[in-house]
């Protein structure tokens, strides 16, 4: 299924970020002429630059909500699919600078639709929002796509304001019989594995203290996230793009990616998991030091859609999610090896396990 990338055009937006540089790999990988859109990097340093993404795609840097650019680079390269991750991704920023976030995120978005809108050609728009879209009442279940979206933080805010951007553009323009855009809603968090260097996340936090030997700082040992490695939203990002360029069946649908349901770790077990494979691990809870913001202490995403609709589901256990993202770190702070080839290998590895688990994704290609 995911050899229809092979030979099309693919603009990513976001493309220095964390999931958006392992997109492109992964993309290249696939055969397909990439194109990238993001304003800058996301740290020093980033997988970007780290694998040598660069060399792999045509690289345009410019902020995401001059609409002006984003219409003469989509004109310009006419893409057949488009990947927006482009986005202020992170909760403390979003407390700092909270009309930055939400129009990067808000009108960031509706500036991608705005553009693909006028194309004369048929083109895929892959809308990354998150989980974060979701009114989080911090219920044990998971939160299908139907529940009400939302958030009491600024971050969690300005995704609920993009998917509203995002539906009012399918409803409004997008699903007469003229429109040449196809639409889909992704939904996933907490993606963890090599390359992320962004401040505030538990894994760079750790590696960052670990590799000079040092002691991490961990202010919620005891909440609960959905960790998946990075490769598991995007193969389902990928197939979904995949599905949609088939058939307009599924256009403006919108799909949670997250891990099995088990896998639902607090903090404290991820660092402990992370321990078996990293040696001289050291952390202490310094929460009642600094909690001076609103962070929910559970998040849970039901996939079921995904699986009805795509075939889809996470091909990875957590002790494979945390494995693959150590020794990648493993590798870069060792210097002993090529960083992209790790990131390569990688993305093989995944292949090679979900072809094994008879994902759909790869058993027709």
């Amino acid at each position: 299924m995911l050899s229809i990338y092979n030979g099309k055009t693919v603009l990513v937006t976001g493309h220095t970020g964390f999931k958006g540089s392992w997109l492109c790999s992964w993309l290249d990988k696939l055969g397909a002429k990439v194109i990238g859109l993001s304003h800058d990097f996301p740290s020093d340093p980033c997988h970007f630059t780290a694998a040598n993404i660069g060399e792999k795609l045509k690289d345009y840097r410019f902020d995401i909500r001059n609409l002006e650019k984003v219409k003469g680079v989509i004109y310009d390269v006419e893409p057949d699919f488009v990947f927006h991750l482009a986005a202020q991704a992170l909760v403390r920023p979003s407390y700092e600078n909270p009309i930055e976030t939400m129009e990067v995120n808000a009108i960031g978005s509706a500036n991608i639709l705005e553009a693909v809108r006028h194309l004369s050609k048929k083109v895929v728009a892959l809308m990354i929002t998150s989980d974060k879209a979701y009114d989080n009442v911090e219920w044990v279940w998971g939160y299908r796509e139907t529940d009400k979206l939302g958030g009491k933080d600024p971050y969690s805010a300005s995704k609920g304001m993009a998917e509203l951007a995002i539906r009012s553009f399918v409803e409004s323009y997008l699903n007469s019989e003229d429109s040449n855009v196809v639409v889909g809603i992704t939904r996933a968090g907490n993606v963890i594995g090599g390359g992320d260097w962004a401040k505030d996340r538990i894994v760079p936090d750790c590696v960052k203290a670990w590799a000079r030997e040092g002691v991490v700082e961990i202010r919620s040992p005891r909440a609960t996230r959905p960790w998946q490695h990075v490769l598991e939203p995007l193969s389902g990002y990928l197939t979904l793009g995949a599905k949609l360029a088939e058939s307009n069946r599924l256009h403006g649908e919108a799909y949670n990616f997250g891990p099995a349901a088990h896998n639902n770790q607090s903090v404290e077990e991820l660092i402990e998991a992370m321990s078996e494979y990293w040696s001289s691990v050291r952390w202490k809870d310094v929460s009642d030091e600094n909690q001076v913001f609103h962070e929910a202490g559970l998040l849970k995403l039901n996939c079921d859609k995904a699986l009805l609709d795509l075939k889809w589901m996470p091909t990875l256990e957590f002790d494979d999610t945390v494995r693959m993202t150590v020794e990648w770190y493993k590798a870069f702070y060792d210097g002993s090896v090529q960083i992209g080839r790790v990131t390569e290998r990688q993305i093989e590895e995944y292949t090679q396990l979900a072809t094994r688990k008879n994902m759909v994704w790869v058993e027709n290609d």
